[in-house]
């Protein structure tokens, strides 16, 4: 039986469109491997080749599709050489994570040609600790956050979700032609099918609207935000900052206010550039940022793309930093649609118009309806290991194009809360700024976690 071309979602198409094949383009990770006896990069490298295989579209090329065929496809690459794709640098002195990091922001710097799978792999040796460093890029129509823990689950060894029926074949021949003008044309005349008299209710297309809406917030447009210097255009340099916490101590944080981790880091957010803003001479009392909603909660390595919604909120600024994340839970509540991720159906059709018509970018770089992005992915709860070396820190490394000049990526590990800062260092010279902000904010609440457990607030 001939199977139906594996193409990619209007979701991914999304993705694709905003991106340049450079940095804006671009999200993964730094895995930081603790040494262990017996480990060594070369054994690491080996054992990610031998992964790789596991992961069927980390050997696949992206194609457009000739006309009237449809969308792009994936098709697995004849020419795949995964030495095109992973090597080996020594860390620079200090050799820190400072130095880790910057190594990465360079990496996102560095096209994926389109010409072969979209992704590639530093292993980073002789960090200072003694560990090595293990730095993974990809095309964000490659995975969304949920999908990309799936991915680092099958690189770990330690994946959940069907294992790949593929693996023993490969290449697998790519579609004709006269198969992707079928599967197109049979696509084309189920949708019409569905529309034309007999067709089922209309109640469950309207139900979705109302979901998308109410994740969208509401049919009315948002209110323009206060023009700010967070809002210019972003080149291509990128610039990695982290600032770690205690995750057991942010979710006491957030349950004595009635919130969750998330509302916390949104409010710590709001609270830093608000800091950062006053530093620049401006004045912000309130932070609207762009949440995404996975449409998943759970992805196997074998259901990559991107299933996301998203959710915009304004999150207040000033004022206590209990008062405010009380207020930011109170407002990720209403916003929360019973069908998690409901509003790709509403904002996705808009954004590919706008990339057919050729004014995405425009729109991406004059935009005053957000100032910044805010994810946030919960990764394991136990230590991964890696080539038999145990991972001390998984690093999220999220995307941001148009005029947003700093994003952050909130990443659960072992116990630990990493939020990773992106930003164009051109335009956000001042970060230091901006990272001692964010950890004031999460780490100066801490002594008063005996207090505020006693007022009875629960989650």
């Amino acid at each position: 039986m001939t199977l139906s071309p594996d193409r990619v979602s209007a979701a991914d198409l999304m993705q694709f469109a905003t991106g340049d094949a450079g940095a804006s383009g671009h999200i993964g990770a730094v895995l930081v491997l603790d040494a262990a006896q017996g480990f060594s990069a070369a054994k690491a490298q080996r054992t990610l080749s031998e992964r790789i295989s596991t992961v069927p579209r980390l050997r696949q090329r992206l194609h457009r599709a000739p006309p009237g065929c449809g969308r792009p496809y994936w098709a697995d690459d004849p020419a795949f050489d995964i030495n095109g794709h992973v090597r080996r640098v020594p860390c620079p002195p200090p050799a820190d994570e400072r130095t880790l990091l910057n190594l990465a922001a360079a990496q996102l710097g560095e096209p994926l040609p389109r010409s072969r799978p979209l992704w590639s792999a530093t292993f980073v040796t002789g960090l200072a600790s003694g560990g090595t460093g293990l730095v993974l890029i990809m095309d964000h129509v490659l995975a969304d956050g949920v999908a990309g823990l799936a991915l680092l689950g099958a690189l770990t060894g330690q994946a959940t979700g069907t294992a790949s029926t593929r693996t023993d074949r490969f290449p697998a021949p790519a579609p004709r032609v006269r198969e992707l003008a079928v599967d197109a044309w049979r696509g084309r005349l189920h949708r019409m099918r569905a529309a034309g008299p007999g067709a089922p209710s209309p109640a469950y297309s309207l139900r979705q609207i109302r979901e998308g809406l109410a994740e969208l917030g509401g049919a009315r447009p948002q209110h323009r935000t206060l023009a700010t210097s967070l809002n210019q255009p972003v080149g291509p340099r990128r610039r990695l900052d982290v600032v770690t916490v205690d995750l057991a101590a942010v979710r006491d944080l957030a349950h004595a206010y009635g919130g969750t981790v998330n509302d916390v880091v949104l409010a710590a957010v709001a609270g830093a550039l608000r800091t950062l803003l006053a530093a620049r001479g401006e004045q912000l009392d309130e932070v609207t940022m762009t949440v995404p909603v996975a449409a998943r909660r759970a992805a196997g390595h074998g259901e990559l793309g991107n299933q996301i919604g998203i959710m915009p909120v304004a999150v207040p600024a000033v004022g206590d930093f209990g008062a405010r994340v009380t207020r930011t839970a109170e407002i990720t509540r209403k916003r929360k649609s019973h069908a998690r991720g409901a509003s790709a159906a509403l904002f996705v059709p808009a954004f590919l118009l706008l990339a057919r018509t050729g004014l995405l970018r425009w729109f991406t770089r004059h935009q005053r309806t957000v100032q910044t992005f805010v994810t946030n992915l919960r990764g394991p709860q136990e230590p991964l290991t890696f080539a038999g070396a145990t991972v001390r820190a998984i690093i999220a490394i999220p995307s941001t194009t148009g005029n947003v000049t700093v994003t952050f990526a909130a990443a659960s590990y072992a116990g630990t809360l990493r939020i990773t800062i992106l930003s164009d260092p051109t335009r956000v010279p001042d970060i230091s700024t901006l990272a001692a902000a964010l950890h004031r904010e999460l780490s100066a609440r801490y002594s008063c976690l005996p207090r505020m457990m006693t007022t009875g607030h629960d989650a």
